[in-house]
């Protein structure tokens, strides 16, 4: 598997742990990016010639990839947007109006990402809803029962992650899609943190929405997408405007063009729906069970490991998905991350872009590592011989 990454081959050095932010791309992705430019380079839906048309079939046909592989009824359904934050963003903008009023309630909970927390705060601002945060677990994972407890008739969004970013836990979507349509409301899913990991059927977790990026399951950055119910998204106003998106534009009006395309304004970025469509390729060759099991085994050593050291806080569970977040007692994460990388372990140390959450955990950061297909046991080892050695230094400076 690890062979089939040629960063790898690259920084035989440096054991990578920070998927969870991106992850390395196979081989597979990086030809079909190249292949595109040299040999396919057209826009799509414009050009009325014989390779504009070849190109614009491609990059239709991932659509329908993108549909079947996340369970999505049509292929219509599947939005193009340049990642999770945007396909969120674009929920809160154009549906959120259309739904929320004065008095509702937008419910997140506080382990949210800030592209899943900041938007409805802002429309909640915007509209005069109420803006509610549900509590976490003390380990830093989404408390789904507190969740259920807070949904009530005024509910009209909930928003979660289906998986957590820093604490990697994993959110039961389907009851509490459940219990928010019983009451009227929409359920909106950040899964940026499980397309890599889990199966995805949006169907079945009862999504209204479900947003992800594709450079967080092997392929390119600037590119992501956004499931939608298609009577939803019929519903809702575009929120960009120009080429593409329209049906008629007249003096003192425009009509729109059907879904999803009135979504999508100006050149898309062809490249990485390409390779977007390259990475599904790679996901598919994949026994996600096998994967699961794999990287589940990782996770376990790396927590008892972890767990030997002294003044070690461990965040989420040996259920986590690909994740293990932790602090060195005395030491902040940032100075941690530094001596990882003195190590040539390469580890993610901040805020994590959750602050709400850092809040809640009493912390200003943590440090986070998080695996992926290509990693294995001698990864998980050495950085536990890195922090092992983070805390002999610490401990010999104070």
């Amino acid at each position: 598997m690890r062979e089939q990454f040629p960063f790898f081959a690259a920084h035989p050095e440096l054991t990578y742990l920070d998927s969870a932010a991106t992850s390395q791309k196979p081989q597979a992705v990086l030809a079909a990016l190249h292949d595109y430019y040299v040999e396919d380079n057209a826009n799509v839906h414009r050009g009325l010639y014989q390779l504009a048309y070849a190109t614009t079939e491609k990059y239709e046909a991932v659509r329908q990839q993108i549909a079947a592989h996340i369970h999505a009824a049509r292929p219509e359904e599947i939005v193009y947007t340049r990642s999770t934050t945007d396909g969120l963003n674009l929920v809160a903008a154009s549906f959120g109006p259309v739904v929320v009023r004065p008095g509702d309630e937008i419910l997140v909970s506080g382990a949210e990402h800030h592209s899943n927390f900041i938007p409805w705060q802002q429309l909640a601002e915007r509209t005069g809803a109420t803006f509610v945060i549900a509590p976490v677990q003390a380990d830093g994972n989404t408390d789904a029962a507190q969740v259920a407890q807070l949904i009530s008739s005024r509910t009209k969004i909930v928003a979660l992650a289906s998986v957590t970013n820093v604490a990697g836990g994993a959110v039961a979507i389907r009851p509490l899609a459940d219990r928010v349509h019983a009451n009227g409301g929409f359920m909106v899913v950040d899964g940026a943190q499980q397309i890599a990991h889990l199966p995805v059927d949006v169907q079945a977790m009862g999504a209204d929405f479900f947003a992800f990026s594709g450079h967080k399951m092997y392929g390119p950055t600037g590119i992501g997408t956004l499931y939608g119910r298609y009577d939803l998204l019929e519903k809702m106003p575009p929120v960009q405007f120009g080429g593409e998106m329209i049906d008629t534009v007249m003096d003192q009006d425009t009509t729109w063009a059907e879904v999803p395309l009135k979504f999508e304004a100006g050149t898309p970025n062809i490249a990485g729906v390409i390779g977007l469509g390259a990475a599904f390729d790679f996901m598919a060759t994949l026994d996600l069970a096998a994967v699961r099991a794999h990287e589940q085994a990782l996770v376990a050593r790396l927590r008892t490991g972890l767990a030997a050291i002294d003044g070690i806080q461990l965040y989420g569970d040996e259920a986590s998905i690909g994740i293990v977040s932790f602090n060195l007692t005395g030491v902040h994460p940032h100075d941690v991350a530094t001596i990882l990388d003195e190590a040539q372990v390469a580890v993610r140390a901040g805020h994590h872009c959750a602050q709400p959450l850092m809040a809640r955990l009493g912390v200003p950061a943590t440090v986070r590592a998080s695996v992926g297909v290509y990693n294995n046991e001698a990864d998980i080892d050495r950085l536990i011989a890195a922090v092992q050695s983070a805390r002999r230094v610490f401990d010999a400076v104070i």
